[in-house]
């Protein structure tokens, strides 16, 4: 701490301490006001200016103190200066005072706080950006909680000084005024109660639902304002039109159709989205065939005396289409029409906040709708690397086009995807070298959960470069063969990697372009989702986004869990509206060993000056995870010091995105450590390490001084 900030804090340390060590508190009673009226008023007969600049200032230091005793000072200045002179007085001193307490707070506690619970005072901002001033407001003139704590807690966050100011000056004027009119008639109040009255509580009430009035007038006006430019339909051909046919659009189709709303769902490609087609589904079926090739490999680790595999891989390949195909009609055109969906194949683009323009290979049709719910998704980002395009790349959603198994492979990026792929790929027989610009793979997760997965890697054979940077690519031709090459770059060095195939997969950008947003307004965040509020809806309230578009998460689960959101309040929203739930997320990355996680990581709790214990269990001890010669990984388990409250779980081995189902269950309805110790799990199965993790966290916090005394009684039991 600074030597100024020093100081201010033992300056204002010992004001309180003198306060109350001394009991001025005794000076601010309504007796002792009572008594000495006659006093005050012959003072301020004599000296009106100088009465009036004391009891500013006596009020200005009791409120930037956060003292007891303003209410009573209130009194006074009603009962001193009179009704008008008395508010105007009473209301500015409150306010300068309440002021300089804000500013106190935030000058000595928000650095430190902001250190310590720096992710969670960002969300505290973001809300107090968009509506800050309208939550103070309510605080202000409808004290849910004491002022003095409502200075001190908004000093920790950004909202301005000014709007600070203003907002407390017009949000404490009614009560101000209602204890200054008290004032006025002191010798008829016989305490504190006297003020409040049943017509006063009555006021109370009214000014109690007049931010709400208030709020719903503002949100009236806003969207007054935002369609203004628009000509409503008088009626409308739908109740809700979904743009996008993946996870989320379906989700989204389904739950409106099974409400009767009459919903129709337009899809540009192939039903399913990504996850289907390019995403989940192909590279799982591509997984689980590497990983086959891999188990063949350790055949002796299974007691045979070898075992060898061809890998055909166009056959790999035929097999993961025919597992899409397999899939496939759980999301086609023909099951949602039966379920009660207009499903659409074609081009959709918003013309206004009620109508969509569909463009089909029979025409053109514009549709007029209640409310449109926006789902399109992501694609690939493609990093500008020079000479990329002339070299040629894959992503993420063209991989999967390929007959022949590349020869020489680069991956570029560490992350989920790009780690899944390097690893099947190298497995199939491809030389693979994985490129990550940061210094590990797996960013997100704990240091030693990316030092776990870099080992499987290396082991697999992918030579995987961290801290190094893709600088260019070349196309380089000698007697006639033409190769390509990428160049990478690290601490400085130059490093040429030559490569048959090079696979883009360092993250996926929202698709937000060519729908008619631009046109229309929608508003586009700094991270280039669509910019949605806590109910899903942009700034057009009827306009309502889900899953990669909207983000904060890219997990088909996330987007399916969202639809619902979007789906409930475009439809009902007028009525109810509900606030989307991200407390529970779980999400795994399916490398061998699977990486599973839900809630706060060991690294997250560190950087965010949350104080927890760290309990783990390691699978090798596990017997089914040693009959099936998979005993490695770890399960480890976050809580708050003396408690089985589960605040995150890290998995990291064989199933881990199966054994992550019971935290996730336990944590969404509020069930902690010992609850997973008292359920029976059944022997021999992975899911025991749940059982297990929990019991090494009840020998950490066994009683032992009852036990030794329980030991003694035992003893005493044998004679």
């Amino acid at each position: 701490m600074s030597r100024n900030r020093l100081a201010l804090l033992l300056f204002l340390v010992a004001a309180i301490v003198t306060f109350f060590w001394f009991d001025l508190g005794q000076y601010f009673s309504l007796d002792f006001l009572k008594a000495s009226q006659s006093s005050f008023d012959a003072y301020y007969a004599l000296h009106p200016w100088r009465t009036m600049a004391i009891y500013f200032g006596l009020y200005v230091v009791l409120t930037a103190l956060s003292v007891p005793g303003a209410t009573v000072v209130t009194l006074a200045g009603g009962a001193l200066f009179g009704l008008v002179t008395g508010t105007l007085l009473a209301s500015f001193a409150s306010t300068l005072g309440a002021t300089l307490a804000f500013l106190s707070s935030r000058y000595l506690l928000r650095d430190w706080v902001r250190a310590r619970f720096g992710a969670r005072l960002a969300a505290i901002d973001a809300g107090v950006a968009r509506q800050g001033a309208f939550y103070l407001f309510m605080l202000r003139i409808v004290p849910a909680a004491p002022f003095f704590l409502v200075n001190l807690l908004m000093g920790l966050t950004s909202i301005r000084i000014w709007t600070y100011f203003w907002v407390s000056q017009v949000g404490m004027l009614a009560g101000t005024v209602v204890y200054i009119n008290a004032g006025t008639q002191l010798g008829q109040l016989e305490s504190l109660r006297g003020i409040i009255s049943l017509p006063l509580l009555g006021s109370f009430v009214l000014l109690g639902v007049f931010p709400l009035i208030s709020r719903q007038i503002m949100l009236w006006v806003k969207a007054r304002r935002i369609y203004s430019r628009w000509d409503k339909p008088k009626h409308f051909d739908r109740n809700m039109i979904v743009i996008g046919g993946g996870s989320a659009g379906l989700v989204a189709a389904l739950i409106a159709a099974v409400v009767k709303a009459r919903v129709t769902l337009v899809e540009g490609n192939k039903m399913g989205g990504e996850c289907l087609n390019v995403g989940c589904v192909p590279s799982k079926a591509l997984i689980r065939s590497a990983k086959f090739v891999k188990q063949n490999r350790l055949a002796t680790s299974y007691g045979m005396a070898g075992a060898t595999v061809d890998v055909d891989f166009s056959k790999v390949m035929q097999r993961v289409h025919r597992v899409i195909k397999t899939i496939e009609p759980h999301d086609s055109v023909e099951r949602f029409t039966g379920l009660g969906v207009e499903v659409l194949q074609g081009q959709a683009r918003i013309t206004s906040p009620w109508t969509v323009e569909v463009t089909t290979p029979a025409g053109k049709q514009v549709l007029s709708t209640r409310s449109i719910v926006i789902a399109t998704g992501a694609r690939p980002f493609v990093p500008p690397i020079p000479g990329l395009e002339q070299a040629g790349y894959e992503t993420s959603d063209t991989i999967w086009g390929i007959t022949e198994l590349p020869r020489r492979m680069v991956v570029l990026g560490g992350g989920p995807i790009g780690c899944e792929l390097a690893q099947s790929f190298a497995r199939l027989g491809s030389q693979v070298t994985q490129v990550e610009m940061a210094p590990r793979v797996m960013l997100r997760e704990d240091p030693e959960v990316s030092d776990l997965v870099r080992r499987a890697l290396l082991d697999d054979g992918v030579d995987l470069l961290t801290s190094h940077q893709a600088v260019r690519c070349e196309l380089v031709v000698d007697n006639g063969v033409q190769s390509k090459r990428l160049i990478v770059q690290h601490e400085g060095v130059e490093k040429v990697i030559e490569f048959d195939l090079l696979l883009c997969a360092v993250g996926r950008a929202p698709r937000t372009g060519g729908f008619g947003l631009e046109e229309l307004g929608v508003e586009i965040s700094q991270d280039k989702t669509i910019a949605v509020d806590d109910f899903l809806q942009t700034n057009y309230p009827n306009i309502l986004a889900c899953g990669d578009v909207a983000g904060p998460y890219q997990f088909t689960h996330v987007a399916s869990h969202q639809a619902w959101y979007a789906t409930v309040n475009g439809l009902f929203g007028h009525l109810k509206r509900f606030k989307v739930d991200y407390r529970v997320i779980p999400w795994t990355t399916f490398t061998d060993p699977e990486v599973a996680r839900v809630g706060l990581s060991e690294s997250e709790a560190k950087e965010q000056g949350i104080a927890c214990e760290v309990t783990r269990f390691e699978l090798n001890e596990l017997d089914r995870a040693i009959t099936d010669e998979v005993a490695y990984g770890f399960i480890k388990v976050l809580t708050p010091r003396g408690s089985d409250k589960i605040l995150g779980v890290t998995i990291v081995g064989e199933h881990a995105g199966e054994l992550l189902a019971e935290y996730v269950l336990a944590m969404k309805h509020g069930l902690g450590l010992k609850k997973i110790m008292g359920t029976i799990h059944t022997y021999p199965t992975m899911a025991e390490a749940n059982k297990f993790v929990a019991s090494e966290w009840a020998k950490s916090h066994a009683p032992h001084r009852l036990l030794a005394w329980v030991g003694r009684y035992q003893e005493w039991r044998r004679g």
